[in-house]
């Protein structure tokens, strides 16, 4: 494991920036990848609180993997506080937001989003290469397929996305920089993000965006700590940009 610089590097003065198939997903899923998909429909309010989820053996199909890795799955689940099991009854959305993410999420704008991810991710991209094993790699790499099989489809990209950003926050081993990101994310499902995205990913962005995270990818495997923290802010920074030309 290599050394980090434990403190936050944030990137605040915007003028000294750098240069610049989602579906069933039944294919080289992994545990982590499932538990990801659920999360996010929980905390998008496709599974209501209090709702009962889909049966194991209908959620192993609908994924395409064994009921024991949808038990894992839901045992990650239970103690992230998103769901409840109940012995001969099933498993039940304990998730509840509270009117002040509510309120915040709906307040927040995709530029005050985006500013916030500048100043995060250069730091979890150096966390990630300091812990990320092998397996949360495959995972991460797992979620750049799916942006990369998206075809050009913005509400495909969208929930690949942030499907990959995602998994990058798991590599960081960092719980609550894991936290504060699905904070992050619970952005892009307010209105604003919603109109926006339909102006902001073309297929040209969408195509340029999925070339940066391959690159920030393969940085990312071969522990490239400069050559990936340059890539995120080059990432950032455009993203930053073309929410201003779109705007």
């Amino acid at each position: 494991m290599k050394s980090v610089d434990s403190s936050m590097q944030i990137a605040t003065d915007l003028d000294s920036r750098p240069s610049r198939k989602v579906g069933s997903n039944r294919v080289g899923v992994t545990t982590s990848g499932v538990a990801a998909q659920l999360r996010r429909r929980i905390l998008e309010g496709e599974f209501a609180y209090e709702e009962r989820l889909p049966a194991e053996r209908n959620l192993a199909v609908e994924f395409g993997v064994s009921r024991g890795t949808i038990r894992s799955v839901l045992q990650i689940l239970e103690e992230q506080h998103l769901v409840t099991r109940q012995v001969g009854s099933g498993t039940y959305v304990s998730h509840k937001e509270t009117t002040n993410q509510q309120e915040i999420s709906k307040l927040t704008s995709p530029l005050e989003m985006n500013e916030v991810r500048i100043a995060v991710e250069p730091q979890m991209v150096r966390l990630a290469i300091a812990n990320a094993s092998s397996q949360d790699l495959e995972e991460l790499r797992n979620a750049l397929r799916l942006c990369e099989d998206c075809g050009g489809d913005p509400e495909k990209f969208a929930r690949a996305d942030t499907a990959f950003h995602m998994a990058l926050a798991h590599c960081s081993r960092n719980k609550l920089l894991y936290w504060l990101y699905e904070r992050i994310s619970e952005v892009r499902r307010n209105s604003q993000w919603r109109t926006m995205k339909a102006k902001l990913l073309t297929p040209d962005r969408i195509n340029f965006y999925n070339s940066q995270h391959r690159a920030l990818y393969e940085a990312i495997a071969a522990r490239d700590t400069p050559g990936a923290t340059k890539l995120i802010k080059q990432h950032l920074y455009g993203v930053h940009d073309d929410l201003l030309e779109t705007d």
